[in-house]
Formats: C-alpha cells, structure tokens, sequence
C-alpha cells in the first residue's frame, strides 16, 4: 500500500460535499435516526425477553434481526456523524478494514436471517401441527448459528480480498465509511480477480437468501389461497406482511448496490441508497413489527401500564 512512494497509514472519508449549514441539519437528522433505532430495536429485544407470549421461534429471530440492526447501524453511523462534524474525518487503515469487516458481517447474517425467518413463517403456515416440534429451541439456535457462520465466511473472504489490494492512487475514500464501491476506486493495480469473486460472493449470499424467502412464500401463498374464508386468509397473510416488508427494503437496496454491475461507478448515487440502508431501515424494522403486530403492541402496552403503576406508587 503506497502513496507516492510513502505507505498508507490512513484513509480521509469524505463524506458528504454539502455547505455548512446542510451538515449540521444532516447531523441531527442521523443522531435523531440512530436514538430512534437504538430505542426502537432494544426495546423490541426488551419486550420480547420480558414477555412471556412472545418466548416463540418467530420473536425469537426477530430479536436476532433487532440486535443485528443495533450492531451493523453503530459500525456506521458514529462514523457518520463524525465525518459531518468535522467535514470529513480521518480513519486509520486497520480501523477501516474492521469497519469493512464487521460491516460486512452483520448485513450478511442479516440477508441469511430474513431467509430463515421466511422458513419460520413456511412451517407455521404450511404444517401448524408440526411447527412446535420442528422449531425446537436446538433447530432455532441452529438455524441462527447457520447465518452468522456463512456470513462470517463471507466477511473474512470478502475482507481480504478488498484489503489485499494496494492503495496508492489516492487515500481520499468519496464515501461516509469504508465500502467496497469507493475503495476499489483507490486501488493502483488490477481489480479484475479480486472484483470477480467479491462479485460472486455477494451474488452468492443474496440470491440464495432470496430464493429461499421466494421459494417459502410459494408455499404460503399455495397455503393461504386454500383457506377457504376470506377472513382466515387475511388473518393468515398478515402474519407474514411485516417480514415480507423487511424484506422488500432491505434486499431491494443491496441488490441495486451491489448487483448492478458498475460497482464504484456511481457514487454519488450510491451514497443516497446506502444511507437507506444504513440509517433507515435499522430504524423502520422495529416500526413495521410492532405497528402490523398485536402481540408486540400488547405487550408494549403492558410495559407502559406497569411504568405508570410503579410512578403511582
């Protein structure tokens, strides 16, 4: 890694080229999202360990999902919301390639999570009857335990392969953290192999997520169409409606990130959708569960009356 003959110790994230003034309403607008995110996904993971009707396989990964947003939200956004303070920042080369790397973890595990969660909502539509014994706390722990495990592959593999380039064009990184996009603009040599197989990775991890929620879905929409009251259909699907909105958001904006072919080529563009995907839905996850889910707005509601009972006292 060299720059005009000396090496690279640090990267500069630009960030974003607006005025004074639009910083500092961005700044607050990110702080305002991230309180919001941290709030809304601990309390889901707060509800869910509290309350006794919500100990199922399906709140079960949903505290998963809602820890994952916490974790991969707080390897960006502090990050962000420096480099809007100070117009930019300086970021250590071995802080970034462990931003990269973690980053990296928790969106794969996140795509692996929604697959399994797709699978979850399969069982308990399509076999009811079995859905207590097939989703055992072992296969649950499994089943999770699967998804970070692939992506933790995925993050190692994907990690090296960006890190090994050298870096000598420039260590001005046109982005607000250290993604794969702006750094591939940096490299001084042949991009070609590395960008095959990252490709090749990331079009690995979604389409096998996605086929499996599409395949899942199959099945329960075959399910749901039998049910022979338009009202059991109803109540049927909209035990899926939030998961199936988690996961138009967030596939939806990997897919255009990464599998559009110009990787690093629009980043102007991409910085708009990765703060979507970074800032945004973090924050939206916790609202669609709870706002199109009784059982969480129950039990919402239960904490709230027990905070009024004990300030009464």
């Amino acid at each position: 890694m060299e720059k005009n003959g000396t090496l690279v110790k640090e990267f500069v994230l630009i960030g974003f080229a607006v005025g004074a003034e639009l910083q500092i309403v961005l700044f607050c607008t990110f702080l305002t999202f991230y309180l919001f995110t941290m709030c809304g996904n601990l309390g889901m993971i707060f509800l869910i360990q509290s309350d006794n009707r919500l100990q199922t396989p399906m709140y079960f990964f949903l505290s998963h999902l809602s820890f994952l947003d916490v974790c991969y939200s707080s390897v960006i956004i502090p990050q962000m919301l420096e480099t809007l303070k100070a117009g930019g920042a300086l970021i250590a080369y071995e802080r970034c390639a462990t931003q990269f790397f973690f980053f990296t973890l928790y969106a794969s595990t996140e795509c692996f999570l929604l697959a399994v969660m797709a699978y979850d909502r399969y069982v308990a539509v399509c076999n009811p009857l079995l859905y207590v014994t097939a989703m055992t706390p072992q296969t649950r722990l499994g089943l999770v335990m699967g998804a970070y495990s692939g992506a933790m592959v995925n993050a190692i593999i994907r990690t090296g392969l960006t890190f090994s380039l050298s870096f000598c064009k420039s260590n001005l990184v046109d982005f607000f953290f250290c993604d794969l996009p702006p750094l591939l603009k940096l490299s001084c040599m042949e991009t070609g192999p590395q960008e095959v197989v990252i490709y090749l990775l990331a079009f690995t991890v979604i389409t096998t997520s996605v086929s499996i929620i599409l395949i899942s879905y199959l099945f329960i929409i075959r399910a749901i169409l039998r049910i022979p009251s338009a009202g059991g259909r109803a109540k049927t699907f909209s035990t899926c409606a939030s998961h199936i909105t988690a996961v138009a958001l967030f596939f939806g904006t990997l897919i255009f990130i990464y599998l559009k072919g110009n990787m690093g080529k629009a980043l102007a563009e991409d910085k708009i959708v990765s703060v979507f995907y970074t800032v945004a839905i973090p924050m939206l996850n916790p609202i669609i569960y709870s706002l199109r889910n009784k059982e969480v707005k129950e039990a919402l509601k239960k904490v709230l009356n027990r905070v009024k009972i004990s300030q009464a006292v």
